[in-house]
């Protein structure tokens, strides 16, 4: 029994070891100049990033991204450079920005240091807060509501740890339920079968939005976490790219267009949803595109 886990731990290691060096070999920079293209994944997560009836994918973080190319082109003096969209989820994007079948994630991540230490961010695009849905009719406006109770998560987000060291530190005996997606969890909620969906708040309200009947829901007036940044993530230690990127980001926010980019997602009609989340840009956000000069 030793030397099988001793073998096991020996194949682990060897895997982990071979993934860091692949990944810490690939130059994206080197890449973009002999491809002239550039490799975006996305998500089924409005308004960041999604695909309407026929095909084509959109969001704001997409929107963001399109000028992140056309300014990698110009300050890598490039003939071209196309996008490629490849779709991730996320429980497998570290993994696919490892392997290289994508350069930059273009969604709603979050920037903590649990994700840093797996990859790395741009400056930042979002300020969220994480809360949970429930059904109104139950009730539910705080984590002590949920005492004893079911809370449903979506696998690869950092909202698995933080409901976790909430349930811990604060004794709330809830069944923390993993699931693939972010439309799982949320469905979890809908047939009754656990008692809260724990995720970023302006992704919930898009959801609730999004339902059958938005009044048969309720975001938790109590915030889980406090407010924290989301940015576009990218492969770790690949510091060249990120210095690109975030060259190109302080050009698009010091350019002053970021306003009418954020109200056509969020306060104008989405594209192929049917819906308008009028949701006005935080203090946070506006403050920090007025800056973008500051390091993170």
């Amino acid at each position: 029994m030793k030397i099988l886990v001793q073998w096991w731990v020996g194949l682990l290691m060897s895997v982990w070891a071979v993934s860091s060096a692949a990944a810490s070999d690939i130059d994206t920079l080197q890449r973009l100049s002999e491809t002239g293209t550039l490799r975006v994944g996305y998500g089924d997560t409005a308004p960041f990033s999604y695909t309407d009836d026929n095909g084509n994918v959109l969001g704001y973080s997409i929107d963001l991204c399109q000028q992140v190319a056309s300014q990698l082109q110009e300050q890598l003096d490039l003939p071209s450079l196309a996008i490629e969209y490849v779709f991730r989820t996320p429980g497998n994007r570290v993994q696919m920005l490892n392997s290289g079948e994508i350069d930059i994630e273009c969604n709603a991540s979050t920037n903590n240091e649990e994700r840093r230490r797996s990859a790395d961010f741009s400056l930042s695009h979002f300020f969220v807060s994480v809360r949970f849905v429930s059904l109104k009719e139950n009730h539910y406006d705080t984590l002590q509501d949920l005492a004893g109770r079911s809370v449903s998560v979506a696998r690869g987000t950092v909202n698995v740890g933080q409901i976790n060291q909430a349930n811990r530190e604060r004794r709330l005996n809830l069944s923390v339920v993993p699931v693939e997606t972010l439309q799982a969890a949320f469905d979890l909620v809908t047939d009754g079968r656990v008692a809260a969906f724990a995720m970023d708040d302006i992704l919930l309200s898009t959801m609730i939005a999004e339902s059958e009947d938005p009044t048969a829901y309720a975001l938790s007036e109590e915030a889980i976490t406090a407010e924290e940044p989301l940015g576009l993530l990218m492969r770790k230690d690949d510091q060249a790219f990120v210095a690109q990127v975030n060259r190109a980001l302080r050009t698009i926010y010091q350019q002053g267009d970021m306003q009418a980019l954020y109200e056509r997602w969020f306060q104008q009609p989405l594209p192929g949803k049917g819906i308008t989340l009028n949701v006005p840009m935080s203090d946070t956000l506006a403050r920090y595109v007025r800056e973008p000069l500051r390091e993170e």
